[in-house]
């Protein structure tokens, strides 16, 4: 059944998120008027996320499941929700239920005016050291990148397919999505979203996997904007 919009969600060891998750998507969008799918990504999780995701689809058909057979992580699970739909509009969430799907229509909103959306997390249900590791994240992309997102770990987001022209996955890539968009050419905003505290399951990030290999991926950025090619002005004989 073709569909305007893709949610795609990453799903790793959520089994108690997923029936929530589901509900909560159909409440958000219960008064849009456009078709959507809840694409849930399972990175192989080992508890029964996977059988709650065929739970799941059995009462609600716009939901659909793929599933990994070996763990490759957030970003892979996120490339491979994006290259398995075509619908021309694509949502993001986390599978933990601390993003608040009630926010997507917000966003969506914003796609008449903007190529890309992303979210801004301005009251953080995270402890002190996630935030203060958001702080010097923040201040290393602005300083090592030229450019100033508040939030670009925040999965929230609305875009349309073709912001991503241009754009190459790789491990780590969903944390530079908003910046990678931007230096193709894409129209970006951000716009501030609810932050929840975890209900259930556990975090699946530390400090060395969120701020250290951030820091890490981060000068890989940098020297993949400053090589890559633009469009460039061209003439042609006629």
């Amino acid at each position: 059944m073709p569909t305007d919009i893709a949610i795609i969600v990453p799903v790793f060891n959520e089994a108690d998120n997923i029936r929530p998750l589901a509900r909560e998507i159909a409440a958000a969008f219960a008064r849009e008027s456009r078709a959507y799918e809840l694409v849930l990504v399972d990175d192989a999780s080992t508890d029964l996320t996977w059988k709650e995701i065929q739970s799941v689809r059995q009462d609600n058909p716009r939901v659909r499941g793929l599933r990994h057979q070996l763990n490759r992580g957030q970003s892979a699970a996120l490339w491979t929700g994006i290259q398995a739909t075509d619908s021309p509009i694509i949502a993001t969430l986390d599978g933990d239920l601390q993003n608040d799907p009630a926010d997507l229509p917000k966003l969506l909103s914003e796609l008449d005016r903007f190529d890309f959306v992303c979210g801004v997390r301005l009251e953080r249900r995270d402890n002190w050291l996630r935030r203060v590791s958001a702080r010097i994240s923040r201040w290393a992309r602005k300083t090592v990148l030229g450019v100033d997102f508040q939030d670009t770990g925040c999965a929230v987001r609305v875009f349309r397919r073709t912001a991503l022209t241009g754009v190459y996955a790789f491990n780590g890539f969903h944390r530079f999505l908003p910046i990678l968009v931007h230096g193709s050419g894409a129209t970006t905003r951000e716009v501030p979203v609810n932050h929840r505290s975890r209900r259930a399951g556990v975090s699946k990030y530390g400090v060395w996997n969120r701020l250290g290999r951030g820091l890490y991926d981060l000068f890989a950025v940098a020297w993949l904007l400053k090589r890559r090619l633009r469009p460039a002005p061209f003439s042609e004989l006629k």
